[in-house]
């Protein structure tokens, strides 16, 4: 680790999951046409978010993290980016209400465009090529020349970050986000759904209390809070020569933010101690995650902390742990009795996708929503067990009506998957397996909020 960072201390450590440019004078071109460019975010926005993490890490609030598993070019138009973002007001409605605090809501939006590969080949029918990365990298396109890394696509993924966060900022600010209408497209939700009356008692509840506050005055018209909402961007921050361009001085502060996004996270793949991931990292202000498979260690995942947030801050580092179904029970309790052992500051969130993908009988790769849920059912009951605080949950999920992920109330089996499976990398939830899941956690965010004040 190097003792001094700066912007390019990165590129003097071991650096994987890569891709290979072979115009290095269009790659120059095209890192200095990103950093004369205006930033995506700014700092103060990070510092607030920041903010609300440090709550959530004191048990003061709960964080709901979702969005595509990779962003494409193809499927970029406004009504994919509002389905996804009304999904997500509306699961954070309904875990509002379970966890009674407020919820901090993230998306994998407007930047998480390049993705991890397992190997940095692939071979069809005897021809090998290098791995699709993203479209911020290459295109999934199976040919020599659509698979080449284009430095030009980085400038494609920043223009259409930026038209993202345009429309998340007015969707946010302009009205679409009003409780009163989010609770009504819930309602409809509930009837339709399979399950409804399971969850009616949250959704009458919600009614309930809404119409408590409309009884003194506390309107969307008189209450701007009931109308609008903060709301927050991420991405692993996977490409570095994309992270670098787009990284800023703050003002204020004098110091450096990674201004491509609110809250950048370090994947499972990239996150050695001595790797340039962590390394580029550790020198920007951004709030972190940090994904946690089961083959973290809590030795090095004390050190990784350490690196990572040296100051013990509250809300600088969330722990995303993505241990499978099967795998939680095993794994997760060494790490949080290491982190407390140590009196380590962190949010713990629960990813249930990616330790759940399997291979369909049919050779399609998905993830079945019962281990999805027991995976969170196990999160939480360890959390509990161990006395520390379950602070959020993190998703791949989407707006879109796809059959991707199977079960669910729409008892979604291998044989649909074929019917609506759109994604360019993992499976996803779709709207209503996402707001299915939301509700399941919000009545058990509940059942343990009653017990808590029943033995209180």
């Amino acid at each position: 680790m190097s003792v001094t960072w700066n912007l390019d201390s990165w590129r003097e450590h071991e650096i994987r999951q890569v891709p290979k440019y072979n115009n290095k004078d269009h790659l120059d071109t095209v890192e200095d046409q990103l950093r004369l460019s205006p930033p995506l975010v700014f700092a103060g926005e990070a510092r607030t978010l920041r903010d609300h993490l440090a709550r959530v890490a004191q048990g003061e609030a709960f964080l709901l993290q979702g969005g595509d598993c990779a962003e494409s070019f193809s499927e970029f138009r406004a009504d994919n980016i509002r389905d996804t973002f009304k999904v997500l007001l509306q699961m954070a409605v309904a875990l509002t209400f379970g966890a009674s605090c407020p919820v901090v809501k993230v998306g994998r939006l407007a930047g998480q465009f390049a993705k991890p590969r397992s190997a940095p080949t692939e071979t069809i029918d005897g021809k090998e090529l290098p791995s699709y990365r993203g479209d911020i990298v290459n295109d999934m396109a199976f040919t020599s020349k659509s698979r080449e890394p284009d430095p030009d696509r980085m400038l494609r993924a920043y223009n259409q970050a930026a038209s993202t966060l345009n429309l998340l900022r007015a969707f946010a600010q302009g009205g679409f986000a009003d409780l009163h209408q989010l609770h009504r497209w819930n309602l409809d939700f509930v009837k339709e759904s399979q399950q409804g009356e399971y969850y009616e008692e949250i959704a009458t509840r919600i009614d309930e209390t809404l119409g408590f506050m409309a009884a003194c005055g506390l309107t969307s018209e008189t209450i701007p809070q009931l109308r609008e909402t903060d709301f927050y961007t991420s991405h692993e921050a996977l490409l570095l020569v994309y992270e670098q361009a787009l990284t800023r001085q703050d003002s204020l502060t004098g110091r450096w933010y990674d201004c491509s996004a609110h809250m950048l996270w370090i994947g499972d793949r990239t996150r050695q101690l001595d790797s340039a991931h962590v390394e580029f990292l550790r020198g920007v202000e951004n709030p972190l995650g940090l994904k946690c498979g089961p083959s973290l260690e809590p030795d090095e995942l004390i050190k990784l902390i350490d690196i990572l947030n040296p100051e013990n801050d509250a809300g600088r580092l969330t722990l995303i742990c993505r241990m499978g179904a099967d795998g939680v029970a095993e794994h997760l309790p060494p790490l949080i009795k290491a982190v407390e052992k140590e009196g380590r500051t962190v949010v713990w969130s629960c990813d249930p996708m990616h330790g759940n993908t399997i291979k369909a009988s049919n050779g399609y790769k998905t993830r079945p929503f019962d281990m999805i849920l027991k995976e969170v059912d196990a999160f939480f009951d360890i959390h509990r067990s161990e006395g520390t605080y379950a602070g959020g949950v993190h998703f791949e999920m989407t707006g879109q009506d796809v059959t991707e992920c199977t079960g669910g109330a729409q008892a979604i089996t291998e044989e649909n998957l074929s019917d609506r499976y759109h994604t360019f990398c993992d499976p996803r939830l779709n709207a209503n397996q996402s707001l299915e899941l939301s509700f399941q956690i919000a009545e058990r965010l509940k059942r343990h909020r009653d017990n808590n004040s029943k033995s209180s």
